[in-house]
């Protein structure tokens, strides 16, 4: 789960505060060269218009505006030179003096005493009434002001662009390949504290850190939660003991670079479990196989069922079946055996080949067959464990050749010098630094200030990176999650009315409906049932049916209701749904 800034909540006051001019002992050699000539360039502005300011002030300036030696002098000017003195106030003809410097005896006589306009000015300008407050306000207000535009826009130079081809580096580099899993299941299958037992047997989390979440789980009645909490990470998520939105973390084995994505399994948060899977190369499917655990949450109304069919609706064509909590039941083989029997027979319906399945028995808390096999406890089991089922699961394809798409996951502050940044995955394309942005569907263009892949700088990314983008030449206001980041050349248009192609959870009517798609939330309406199709032929059985019954393939009309329009195009995979219910997933034709 991201969690960042919120941006709309933000004191520019205490941002600014924050950066207190250090952190230079780590620069690059260029960046330091770059401040030592601004840093010259500067000096002699400064000297020639006669102002004399300290190495830190103008180091700081310049790293804040990024080098720019323009931005800095005029920021330094604005500190040294003096603000200017008021005019003072004419006398009155009334208290001007005579030539030879003495009133004379007529005006002595007639104005000896204070004039009620001179009392009341005396008065105004010795109280701490409304003009001594006017400037108190004025200093806060140009403050707050200037604040607020230096966190607004980033305008500092960008990098000039390399013209790297991305796709030949793509194809020398020798890296690890990049892996996204998502972690579906019913609420208290044992999805977080699977995940967190898998982090700490591979060396990501240390043995003085779980210790901590334990005492600290203790002390409010959940002493089993430790390694949940690895991921669980909100307090609100711990006092609850679910999962509210998508945990990410990563991990890395010889072969591979994972990605966790720990999808919540309560129903009230299922559009974050789509927007998980959205971002998944393949799946793990979580089984308490604790008695009358598993039946309840393969039941109608359990998230088993149900992010199992969105799983595959979304795209997901490969999944692992973890049967977890066996110590609950003693490793009984016979309960395994019972599991996989049912859940095989489901998921081979709901459209998952053979070959694309995989079980393995395990324990979450206990740690048995995770990461280390477990013999003496699963004398019947011979197979992989987990880790070893996860590395032999190969990503999907990447579409690197085809135009610029991420699909946006987070937006927030990324720091004093990087005021707007993104994150989400590349769906397609490639991009590098300095290349130009359009953002969708505010239409708004930006430029690509910096690229870091899993939290590390780099100068390309390509189809499949997870990545943070730090932009520039746009205001943060103009994004938000779900939002799509392409190339201007090849932008999406985004759509008020489109169709899909659906496979129904649910009876279809025209109706309102919620449009989902990664971080994507639109509403909409169903305006028009085309045509019900048969399931193993795609034939037309019927035009322009009444309704459409659960389980049926078919065709229909949305409209985008609020909004002007979503990005979306044709072949993205979509899902509706109502009043807390999954009614369809389709595909845009």
């Amino acid at each position: 789960m991201s969690r960042h800034k919120n941006i709309r909540n933000l004191d520019p006051y205490a941002e600014l505060d924050d950066f207190d001019g250090e952190g230079y002992d780590d620069i690059s050699e260029s960046d330091e060269r770059r401040l030592k000539e601004g840093l010259t360039q500067v000096r002699g502005t400064l000297g020639r218009a006669g102002i004399s300011a300290t190495d830190k002030e103008i180091e700081e300036s310049l790293w804040y505006y990024y080098f720019d030696v323009s931005k800095t002098v005029n920021y330094i000017l604005s500190l040294h030179t003096p603000a200017k003195k008021p005019k003072k106030r004419p006398q009155s003809q009334f208290t001007q003096k005579d030539q030879k410097g003495a009133p004379t005896a007529a005006q002595a006589k007639a104005f000896s005493e204070p004039s009620p306009d001179d009392i009341v000015m005396a008065a105004q300008s010795g109280s701490k009434g409304l003009n001594n407050a006017k400037k108190k306000t004025e200093k806060p207000v140009e403050k707050m002001e200037a604040a607020v535009q230096a966190v607004a826009i980033d305008n500092a130079p960008v990098k000039a662009r390399k013209r790297i081809d991305v796709l030949e580096e793509f194809k020398k580099t020798k890296t690890k390949e990049n892996a996204n899993f998502v972690v579906i299941g019913h609420v208290d299958a044992g999805k977080s504290t699977l995940m967190g037992r898998l982090l700490y047997d591979c060396g990501v989390i240390d043995e003085r850190t779980i210790q901590k979440f334990k005492v600290e789980a203790e002390k409010i009645g959940k002493s089993s939660f430790h390694f949940a909490w690895v991921l669980d990470q909100t307090n609100e998520e711990r006092s609850r003991g679910v999962t509210m939105d998508i945990a990410t973390n990563h991990f890395s084995t010889a072969s591979t670079n994972f990605t966790i994505l720990d999808a919540p399994g309560h129903r009230d948060f299922v559009p974050n479990m789509i927007a998980g899977a959205s971002q998944a190369d393949f799946a793990v499917l979580v089984l308490d196989a604790s008695t009358g655990a598993f039946e309840s949450g393969f039941q109608n109304n359990g998230q088993t069922r149900e992010h199992t069919l969105l799983a595959r609706a979304i795209g997901v064509s490969r999944i692992i079946v973890a049967v977890n909590k066996l110590d609950a039941v003693n490793w009984n083989h016979d309960r395994y055996i019972e599991i996989t029997q049912q859940m095989g027979h489901f998921l081979s319906n709901a459209g998952f080949s053979s070959n694309s399945l995989s079980f393995v028995p395990c324990s979450g808390l206990t740690g048995a067959n995770i990461v280390h096999d477990a013999r003496d406890k699963l004398p019947w089991y011979s197979g992989p464990t987990l880790l070893q089922t996860l590395e032999s699961s190969k990503p999907r394809s990447r579409a690197i050749n085809s135009p610029l798409r991420i699909t946006i996951s987070d937006v927030f502050r990324g720091g004093i010098q990087n005021p707007v940044s993104v994150s989400g995955r590349i769906e397609a394309g490639s991009l590098q630094i300095a290349d130009a942005l359009l953002t969708l569907p505010s239409r708004e263009s930006a430029t690509a200030k910096d690229i870091e892949i899993n939290e590390q700088s780099s100068e390309w990314a390509v189809a499949g990176h997870n990545v943070t983008l730090h932009l520039s030449g746009i205001d943060i206001i103009h994004l938000k999650p779900g939002d799509v980041i392409c190339s201007p050349d090849s932008p999406i248009v985004p759509l008020n009315c489109f169709d899909l192609k659906i496979l129904s959870f649910e009876t279809i009517t025209p109706m309102l409906v919620g449009i989902h798609r990664g971080r994507l939330n639109a509403s909409g309406r169903v305006i028009s049932l085309l045509e019900s199709m048969d399931k193993a032929t795609g034939k037309t059985l019927k035009k322009k049916p009444r309704h459409i019954a659960p389980g049926m393939l078919a065709r229909i009309r949305v409209e985008v209701t609020l909004g002007a329009g979503i990005p979306v195009e044709k072949g993205n995979k979509l899902v509706l749904r109502l009043g807390g219910k999954t009614v369809a997933a389709g595909v845009v034709e």
